[in-house]
């Protein structure tokens, strides 16, 4: 597992990236749960997440609406298959609008640069 932090702040907001191999839905299940045992990421306002596996492509929002899918097209644009990345934000108390996916896309491409 892979974490980055601190990657964007914004009025308040915190982003993190995270991501690793998964091959299964199961697996992917599991290392949200990995992650979450982590309290920092536990306590975090959204964990959303996206991998590409062969059956079919998998995501959450995980209450930040639309950004599971700004993380799939991300992985489809790469081709990186079989490879869970997950953009965690703490709520500053301010809404972004728009900003929010823009900050997603900063996260998971800081992810796949690092890889």
């Amino acid at each position: 597992m892979k974490i980055i932090t601190n990657v964007v702040s914004d009025r308040g907001s915190k982003y993190a990236v995270s991501g690793g191999p998964v091959v299964s839905a199961d697996e992917a299940r599991d290392f949200i749960k990995a992650l979450c045992k982590n309290k920092k990421f536990a306590k975090a306002t959204h964990n959303t997440w996206a991998v590409l596996l062969p059956d079919a492509p998998l995501k959450n929002d995980d209450g930040e609406s639309g950004a599971g899918m700004v993380i799939l097209r991300m992985l489809e644009r790469e081709e990186l298959h079989g490879h869970i990345i997950v953009v965690t934000r703490w709520y500053g108390g301010k809404h972004l609008g728009g900003d929010r996916f823009r900050h997603v896309q900063d996260c998971v491409r800081t992810y796949i640069e690092a890889l």
